[in-house]
């Protein structure tokens, strides 16, 4: 997914002069992951826009044959990244984000720059004390090996089925890993991991600014990398904004995957009419 694929896709909402939707992936998935979606939010009458992290590849295919491409990407590189491109977006956007997607939405809404956004099972923003057991477990893979600050990292199946789809069945868990699945970077895992030790962690939010605008959190009830206490925390703490409305939601039933499992079009419509509200 090239720079220029990202900022052609800012000219076309620019043409509409409608508002824009951002929607930001997280660790282990591409911007495709967002197709079924931005299809949905176009027909609300909004725009959707999927750029990629930086160097994202086009397809999983290709990422699975060049993982390098994945390393060295931190929060706040990637959070400079997406915030410089919804600087040339001539009208405020709503931003959508899943997992680390999550945390980076919250980021951008902290700067001023959305006018609504909904964090999905979002990786634990500064200030988030609660460790579940199955998160750190979501994380082994990368938080094993102190090397793995510097690459990029794959998940095994067995992995992707415990950190991912867990409450899909095997044969759909095998399918949305062959789909959806691709290496990640492991340096956002280590961020967020000693973000409390760390005064300048590129996984701060300004939480309580006046420009944060509305914040939606989604929680799946059986998430096991994202569990509804670490959900539940981050909202406690973007609940203490005085300036805008913060609210939180938990999808029963529903695990990590739940953006592009079976059951993401209820995912997709809750995020959509909390942005209806506001735009």
């Amino acid at each position: 997914m090239s720079a220029e694929h990202d900022l052609q896709q800012i000219e076309q909402a620019n043409a509409t002069g409608r508002v824009p939707v951002v929607f930001i992936h997280g660790l282990w998935l591409l911007p495709s992951s967002w197709d079924r979606w931005a299809r949905v939010f176009a027909e609300a009458g909004v725009v959707p826009v999927t750029p990629g992290w930086p160097d994202d590849p086009e397809t999983v295919a290709e990422a699975n044959a060049n993982p390098e491409v994945f390393a060295h990407k931190t929060v706040g590189q990637v959070a400079d990244y997406f915030a410089g491109l919804i600087d040339k977006l001539e009208r405020k956007p709503a931003i959508v984000g899943h997992s680390f997607g999550g945390l980076l939405t919250q980021i951008l809404a902290g700067r001023g720059l959305a006018c609504a956004s909904v964090a999905i099972d979002p990786a634990p923003i500064q200030g988030v004390l609660p460790l579940p057991f199955s998160s750190l477990r979501a994380a082994a893979p990368v938080l094993s090996n102190p090397a793995n600050i510097h690459r990029a990292v794959p998940l095994t199946y067995d992995q992707f089925r415990f950190a991912f789809a867990n409450a899909v069945s095997e044969e759909e868990a095998r399918q949305l890993y062959e789909t959806f699945a691709v290496p990640a970077p492991g340096a956002p895992l280590f961020q967020a991991a000693v973000a409390n030790f760390n005064p300048w962690s590129e996984t701060k939010v300004d939480s309580t600014g006046e420009s944060r605008g509305p914040l939606l959190i989604i929680s799946g009830e059986k998430d096991n990398t994202v569990p509804w206490k670490i959900a539940n925390a981050t909202y406690k703490i973007q609940n203490r904004n005085e300036h805008a409305v913060t609210e939180i939601v938990e999808m029963p039933g529903r695990g990590h995957s739940l953006t592009i499992d079976n059951g993401w079009r209820e995912v997709c419509d809750t995020a959509l009419a909390f942005i209806q509200r506001f735009v």
